[in-house]
């Protein structure tokens, strides 16, 4: 019977990282994509319900699509700087740790790998052989969960939501203000649904979730918002505001 090498924690934690990591990139930039179907449909349907002048729907448009990407750039650049702060602050914590008392820090990475399956025989020769290879590293990675050279980057996030929100948006903004008037609100809600179908399945497709369930909702909460956004925009235009 092979014994497992020492390498394999490391190597299988890497690998498990990385995949997660591109799977949350993933998640992240369909449910973006979602936030920018909805808010700006909501919005323009909302205007549609007051006027059917092509300027307003397009300045109305345009606006809601710069206000929600940068609010969403904004927001995801202030939680990924937190976030890597954070990680900084542990992975120093952990260097700190590994200089005043590595015996013990070395025990901890032992017992850390035992409880991943290794014999105590194995996980100790494993950890021996980690924190020789590359102390930090090993505790970073197999304790903390970090990998201290790809520690996520908030500029790197800003623009990806900055980009999934843009690309979302575009849909209902080219919908409401291509078709003729007669036209515009029925191609509108039509590609609109059909979008949040796509987002809903992936974003299921993506968390491993029964897709139906997540379908529905995605086109039921954007059936919602242009509903009511088109009766309060119709009120409002009847009432002369």
């Amino acid at each position: 019977m092979t014994r497992p090498t020492a390498g394999a924690p490391h190597d299988d934690e890497a690998h498990g990282s990385a995949l997660g990591a591109r799977l949350n990139w993933l998640r992240a930039a369909v449910l973006g994509a979602n936030d920018g179907i909805v808010s700006t449909a909501g919005l323009v349907v909302g205007v549609a319900g007051a006027t059917d002048d092509r300027s307003a729907l397009l300045t109305a448009g345009l606006a809601g699509l710069l206000a929600g990407s940068m609010s969403m750039a904004a927001g995801e650049y202030v939680s990924v700087s937190t976030q890597r702060d954070s990680e900084r602050a542990a992975i120093a914590l952990e260097r700190r740790e590994l200089r005043e008392r590595p015996d013990e820090e070395l025990a901890e990475l032992a017992e850390l790998l035992r409880r991943r399956g290794l014999s105590r025989e194995v996980a100790r020769e494993a950890a021996a052989q980690l924190t020789e290879r590359d102390a930090l590293r090993a505790h970073a990675r197999v304790e903390l969960g970090i990998d201290p050279d790809q520690l996520t980057n908030p500029w790197h996030a800003a623009g990806a939501s900055f980009l999934a929100f843009t690309v979302g948006a575009l849909l209902p903004l080219f919908a409401i203000v291509l078709p003729g008037a007669d036209w515009r609100l029925a191609v509108t809600v039509g590609s609109v649904l059909l979008a949040l179908a796509g987002t809903g399945w992936s974003s299921a497709r993506l968390g491993a979730a029964p897709p139906a369930r997540a379908v529905a909702r995605t086109m039921g909460g954007g059936a919602v918002a242009m509903g009511v956004t088109y009766v309060a925009g119709s009120l409002l235009g009847a009432a002369g505001v």
